[in-house]
């Protein structure tokens, strides 16, 4: 019997192309979705006929009551080899095997410094008025010389932030919970001895933290208040270490001069998600893992992991 691979949240059809996977054929039939299931109901619909699924970074959850739901799930496959969405433990009970891909960090890191442009020289302002006809020049642009970076976590997001930084000829001033003075040193950055003194000095700040119920809601309305109203936030990590109703009401009072955020409380967005209309902020659809060349190894280390498991020698297996 042939089995089904679902290779799921393909959203701009191009998982099937960026890979080979032809070395399946004759054992597995493959099937890309460029629609997001919106609910546990509709995934569990979508997965029932099928014995493989892989799924997009952590956009979608797999918890203990969907896996009660797919008896014939045996494989599951998440790109990277770090996934928080996934009840592993429920996997195994129901005999499914979770594996992972590699993923590297410089995607990420590039739309973080794009985001951060993209604040200093009003680039969306500009462009829709020029495209529209509208006024030549209506914005004045931050400089990034001379401005301070603060990096909320100095790891390998971070420490790649912190290394480009001096190239715009920007301070780095970074903090988190267990940051060492010599880890800080390493990455060239200075050592904040506290989150506040990093949020009352930066001109920009960057978040680049995990998730975890330490850094969930870090940033709440009296941190953002802590901000100088010329400065701008940027958020490629995870949504919820920022509140969310905090940002949108900073955003509209005009406490914070803007933000960037590539990640939301919801993914994708409602159309009537008020991060659709927000002022003063550049929002992208979760676009940091996003590119030609991590999509290449995601697909074709999926199509090696499943050909291991069709071996029964699995690999890159998570947790």
């Amino acid at each position: 019997m042939t089995l089904r691979c679902a290779v799921l949240d393909d959203f701009q059809s191009v998982a099937t192309t960026l890979a080979d996977w032809s070395p399946l054929a004759g054992e597995v039939e493959v099937v890309s979705f460029a629609e997001h299931p919106a609910s546990e109901d509709e995934l569990a619909a979508l997965l029932a006929d099928f014995d493989i699924a892989v799924t997009l970074r952590e956009r979608l959850a797999f918890p203990a009551s969907l896996f009660a739901r797919l008896p014939r799930l045996k494989l599951l496959i998440a790109s990277g080899m770090r996934n928080t969405v996934i009840d592993y433990a429920a996997a195994e009970a129901h005999g499914v095997t979770v594996c992972g891909t590699a993923s590297t960090q410089t995607p990420p890191v590039e739309l973080a410094w794009a985001l951060i442009l993209g604040l200093a020289r009003g680039l969306v302002t500009e462009n829709r008025a020029l495209r529209a006809g509208g006024p030549w020049q209506s914005t004045v642009g931050t400089d990034l010389n001379g401005r301070r970076l603060g990096l909320l976590g100095l790891g390998k997001l971070g420490g790649r932030m912190a290394r480009i930084a001096p190239a715009f000829g920007m301070q780095v001033l970074a903090w988190s919970q267990n940051l060492t003075q010599e880890r800080a040193e390493e990455a060239g950055a200075e050592r904040a001895a506290s989150l506040r003194e990093l949020l009352e000095t930066a001109d920009f700040v960057s978040v680049h933290l995990a998730l975890s119920d330490r850094t969930r809601g870090l940033l709440g309305a009296d941190e953002l208040a802590a901000m100088k109203p010329s400065a701008y936030l940027v958020n490629t990590s995870r949504a919820a270490i920022v509140d969310q109703d905090a940002l949108l009401a900073a955003l509209h009072a005009g406490t914070i001069a803007g933000a960037a955020v590539d990640v939301f409380d919801q993914e994708p967005l409602p159309p009537a998600h008020p991060f659709r209309t927000a002022p003063r902020l550049l929002a992208t659809p979760h676009l940091g893992y996003v590119t030609e060349d991590n999509y290449r190894t995601y697909y074709t280390q999926a199509v090696e992991n499943i050909q291991a498991w069709l071996h029964t020698t699995p690999t890159r297996r998570l947790p």
